[in-house]
């Protein structure tokens, strides 16, 4: 039966829990917060202590605010009770509501678990609703929402009163702890966006900086930059290039803003610049300066986006190569040409002619089909016996009928020359003038032959011709035609000299390997020679 005081006497704590709860939403900080927190229990609903145990993002709770007593603040404040402990904390007990009251008679259990406790000592209860020293009272916090995330618990010990709470008072605790989580959680809110402003401001700061470095970068940067639009219409457009890359081409930069690097390079290596990944690409190719004259350069491309979801550039650093590029192309030059005459030496003259010939015998053009790739000459492919159909894209190379009857028939003629008296000037005037013969027989030969055509030194005094879609009789000519270019006196240090030419006709046909090719055109050179021979021992 409630008695006349206890009306007052609940209107005066409720007007407490007012102030208490008013108090939680002034605290500007987390820590003040949760401070705020404890002392409302013991301020507003007078219990003698008050602990406020805080969930950790690994699950266990801290200690996060005491209040009551101070010695005890400084002993427990910090420590950690494990989740598992305090989970069978709020499974024991008498549920009032959302909260938790352990009795002396049961909690004793818990004295030696891992949950940091203190509590006020005193006498032992006389009547039945008496506070115990040992009686445990926990009131949890959830996080708002149906999921009730659990946020916390708040531990209380002794009301001033020495009795255990009644309903009101089981009440007013409970819907403190429901308004404490709420400001608690928004709390943390409130910490959250402040530490998000501030890592935006640092972040902005950063980008700002960033910019100015990536311009200066840009600008100032000893080889080309040059910054493209991806996608669109304008796809590859130069937007904006350095003042190196303007140098390098000669162009200023309003007007490389025209182009893209498609329209600036070197028609033979549009190819190279089309193949070239966007991200992470690289090429080496020729870009046109504004003179007609083209450089070799170095490109590197990598992916930059304006913002998160915004457009993408393309960036690509522009590096001059010419000075290595011009020094690999002598190397392999050198590594592919006779030193002496600057012809193709007998690795590209075997290398030219291999790429002729694949490994299917017996060749014909019938055997060939159509693609939609085409046919072209210089690329060959292993078909293997017995290839041929769509798949097949080499054309093979065949040969004329044999003898002196042109069949009509076109293909790649061998023309194997050796020169006659060339040693006999070696011995009489030196290698000086035989040197001098050989440079002047290789230009002779180059000029009579055509554009495409591959004249090589094969070593000492012959020479290789290889002629492409010539017919027997064409094949004939040619031969007659280039001993002639050869016969002429050769001036070398105010003396004429003379030399001969012997030509032997091979033909390169799939199915025959490098040196049976070169040796039927060799054989039928010294059959030609001595044929000539036998002619001029008549003679004589």
């Amino acid at each position: 039966m409630e008695t006349e005081s206890e009306p007052y006497v609940r209107l005066a704590t409720l007007r407490q829990l007012h102030q208490v709860v008013a108090d939680l939403n002034t605290a500007r900080s987390l820590a003040d917060t949760l401070q705020t927190v404890a002392d409302g229990i013991v301020a507003g609903l007078n219990y003698e202590l008050a602990c406020v145990n805080l969930v950790r993002p690994d699950g266990d709770l801290v200690v996060a605010a005491f209040a009551g007593s101070p010695a005890a603040e400084a002993l427990i404040t910090g420590r950690v009770g494990s989740r598992a402990s305090w989970e069978r904390r709020l499974a024991m007990g008498v549920a009032w509501g959302d909260l938790r009251f352990i009795p002396h008679t049961e909690g004793w259990v818990l004295i030696e678990d891992d949950v940091p406790q203190w509590h006020t000592e005193g006498p032992a209860p006389r009547f039945e609703d008496e506070w115990h020293p040992h009686d445990r009272l926990y009131a949890p916090m959830y996080a708002s929402g149906s999921g009730r995330e659990l946020l916390g618990v708040i531990s209380v010990d002794r009301p001033r009163n020495g009795r255990h709470p009644g309903p009101w008072g089981q009440e007013a605790l409970q819907m403190y702890a429901s308004q404490s989580a709420i400001a608690i959680s928004n709390a943390r809110l409130r910490a959250n966006m402040q530490r998000a402003l501030v890592r935006l401001e640092r972040e902005q700061q950063a980008l700002r900086a960033s910019e100015e470095s990536f311009r200066q970068a840009f600008e100032y940067a000893p080889s080309g930059m040059a910054i493209a639009e991806m996608g669109g219409d304008q796809h590859g457009r130069l937007l904006r290039t350095n003042d190196a890359l303007c140098r390098l081409l000669g162009r200023p930069a309003s007007v490389m803003r025209r182009y893209s690097f498609a329209d600036l390079v070197h028609p033979e290596d549009i190819g190279t610049l089309l193949r070239t990944s966007a991200e992470g690409g690289r090429a080496e190719l020729r870009l046109g300066r504004r003179d007609g004259t083209y450089v070799w350069v170095s490109l590197r491309n990598s992916v930059v986006a304006d913002t998160a979801d915004g457009p993408r550039f393309l960036l690509t650093h522009v590096e001059d190569i010419e000075e290595r590029k011009r020094h690999e192309l002598q190397l392999a030059h050198r590594a592919s040409h006779d030193a002496l005459t600057g012809l193709p030496n007998s690795a590209e003259l075997r290398s030219r002619l291999s790429a002729r010939l694949c490994e299917r015998p017996n060749a014909t053009p019938e055997a060939d089909y159509d693609t939609p790739y085409g046919h072209e000459h210089g690329f060959g492919f292993d078909a293997g016996p017995g290839a041929g159909g769509p798949y097949d894209h080499h054309v093979h190379t065949t040969a004329p009928a044999g003898g002196d009857i042109d069949d009509g028939t076109k293909g790649l003629a061998v023309l194997f020359c050796d020169l006659d008296g060339f040693k006999s000037i070696n011995d009489r005037f030196g290698h000086h003038t035989g040197d001098a013969v050989l440079i002047e027989v290789a230009r002779r030969l180059t000029t009579g032959v055509r554009d495409g055509d591959t004249v090589a030194r094969l070593g000492g005094d012959e020479f290789v011709v290889l002629a492409d879609g010539l017919g027997a009789a064409d094949a004939a000519d040619l031969a007659v035609r280039l001993r002639n270019a050869i016969i002429p006196p050769i001036r070398v240090d105010g003396r004429a000299v003379r030399v001969g030419a012997s030509f032997g006709i091979g033909w390169a046909e799939c199915g025959m390997t490098v040196e049976e090719v070169l040796n039927s055109a060799d054989q039928r050179m010294y059959v030609e020679k001595r044929s000539r021979a036998k002619v001029h021992r008549r003679a004589g």
